[in-house]
């Protein structure tokens, strides 16, 4: 009796459709006997990157097509063969030794492709573990194509299960690993989606209409805003289900932790969750605090229904930049960098097995302004005081405190700058934008300002700017250039362009007072001169009066 041949296509068809999720890539890519390699694309979903991952792909079967296309044959790739027979064989009841090609081909055409819970998830589970003692083809992800994807080039044709692989697991499978099959005749594209919580953080620019992020700027004592987002994830085999939220910070950034706050999101329904229902905890080495959800899976089936899934979870609280920021203006920054740790056991109680998503990091800057106080002949001159502001107006102060070598931006209560014995007056913590230095008083002798001088800073971040990589805030991809330029009251449209320090964030300013005409000394030879040319003439003058006076009387 002739076996009747099996493809594997209508299976893929499914899962392209999106009707099934997969924990790996299951790509069969078919070409001819004599075709030329092929390539695996992987196109990451919205607001997702795909650098800094690491994919692994094995060629488990190979497969030749017709010419026509309407047919398929597949053999084992001889390296895969033991793993293949062992997880058909589990899965049959069978010895592995005699699980056959064409039975493994059968069995694989036959597993329900719908559904994350499907038989054929579980099957590619089980086979995955098979697979720990092959290498497979490693692709470590530094470059993106211009779409955010990554393109697995010369392939061999084959049915491929393309894994990925998690260095913050010890190099054990993430949870995060890839869920969507596809097939093609040659080349292929597979979406990417995640059947395990992904984690995105993000940092609010306050400027240029920018928002959430991964880059911003700020003063010194300024409120950052920072958030955290994940997906509810599929939690239906689980009693409970934890998330550990793990926050590392620069030591010169400040956390409030007293405004750390989460919501879960359903569309345009937010439901705050009580304080009851997470934790803040501090004195873990190595990192800033921890956001601790005991039992996630207790509070999203009390208000969203048990089996819900999907919704955002948003974690939001406050930091602020501290004084020791001002050592670091311009680059590299200062960066903070979350993880996810989460349940990965559907057998377990929630309180077992875990897993953990990459660190994901955003970064900020702060820059200052080294001003210098001088006469028309660059003579430095001591004693100037100034005051900064926000606004034309002079009425939003930026409060300064002294410090060793300079002042720097505070939230305490603020004093005037006054220029050194050299000059200089030096303001560390500086935003982007516009403010304006007025001089309250110059030194003796010399004539002040007429009002104030108004300053601009700008700087230059890349125009992507949501996939910042933990220390790329110390190269010139970040913080590009920093540029500066001041306007005078007398002529506001008159711009003049300071010179820069990008690297440093600093912009160099001289502010120019002009000593004063003096005026006239009694006792001076041209002041006898005019007294008594003045003298004169009021004694004419009287004269000419009492002439006029006597000629009347006659």
């Amino acid at each position: 009796m002739k076996r009747k041949k099996t493809s594997i296509l209508p299976l893929f068809k499914a899962i392209a459709a999106g009707t099934i999720t997969l924990a790996c890539v299951l790509s069969p890519a078919l070409a001819q006997e004599t075709a030329e390699p092929v390539s695996i694309t992987l196109v990451p979903n919205a607001g997702q990157t795909l650098r800094g991952k690491t994919f692994v792909a094995h060629r488990l079967f190979d497969v030749v097509t017709s010419a026509d296309q309407s047919s398929v044959h597949y053999t084992w790739n001889e390296a895969y063969r033991p793993a293949i027979q062992a997880a058909v064989g589990a899965a049959k009841n069978q010895s592995p030794d005699t699980v056959r090609e064409w039975e493994a081909v059968d069995y694989i055409a036959g597993l329900d492709a719908q559904g994350p819970d499907s038989s054929l998830r579980f099957f590619v589970e089980a086979l995955r573990d098979q697979l720990e003692s092959e290498s497979g083809t490693r692709i470590e992800v530094d470059e993106l194509e211009p779409d955010g994807s990554v393109v697995i080039r010369d392939l061999a044709p084959g049915w491929y299960l393309v894994d990925e692989h998690n260095v913050y697991n010890n190099d054990m499978h993430s949870a995060a690993s890839l869920c969507l099959a596809a097939s093609a005749n040659a080349d292929i594209r597979i979406q990417i989606k995640s059947d395990y919580p992904d984690l995105i953080k993000k940092i609010e620019e306050d400027d240029q209409g920018i928002g959430w992020n991964d880059i911003g700027d700020f003063e010194i004592g300024q409120t950052i805003p920072f958030r955290y987002e994940t997906k509810v994830p599929a939690m239906a085999g689980y009693d409970t289900y934890s998330l550990v939220f793990h926050d590392k910070m620069d030591p010169a950034l400040d956390a409030d932790l007293d405004s750390v706050r989460i919501a879960v999101m359903d569309g345009e329904r937010s439901v705050p969750m009580p304080e009851s229902a997470f934790r803040v905890e501090t004195g873990v080495e190595g990192e800033t605090f921890q956001v601790v959800v005991p039992d996630l899976k207790a509070f999203v089936d009390e208000v969203f229904g048990q089996d819900a899934r999907g919704q955002t979870i948003v974690v939001r609280y406050d930091a602020r930049l501290n004084e020791t920021a001002a050592d670091q203006t311009g680059r590299p920054g200062f960066e903070n960098a979350v993880r996810l740790e989460f349940s990965n056991n559907p057998d377990s109680d929630g309180k077992g097995e875990t897993g953990f998503t990459p660190w994901d990091t955003v970064v900020c800057f702060t820059y200052r302004l080294e001003g210098a106080k001088v006469n028309e002949a660059g003579t430095r001159l001591e004693g100037a005081r100034f005051r900064l502001y926000r606004d034309e107006a002079c009425a939003d102060e930026v409060r300064l405190k002294k410090i060793e070598n300079g002042y720097v931006a505070t939230s305490q209560e603020g004093e005037e700058m006054v220029s050194d014995a050299e000059g200089r007056f030096s303001v560390f913590g500086l935003d982007q934008g516009t403010y304006y230095l007025k001089e309250t008083k110059a030194p003796d002798g010399y004539r002040p300002l007429p009002g104030p001088i108004r300053l601009t800073l700008t700087p230059t971040f890349p125009a992507e700017r949501d996939a910042y990589r933990q220390g790329e805030g110390a190269t010139d991809r970040i913080l590009t250039k920093l540029e500066a330029e001041v306007s005078f009251p007398q002529d506001w449209n008159g711009k003049t362009e300071l010179d820069t320090d990008s690297a440093a964030g600093s912009a160099l300013l001289e502010v120019v007072n002009q000593t004063e005409a003096a005026l006239p000394k009694t006792g001076s030879a041209l002041t006898i001169v005019l007294l008594s040319a003045g003298s004169l003439l009021i004694w004419a003058g009287r004269k000419a009066r009492r002439k006029d006076r006597d000629e009347e009387a006659k």
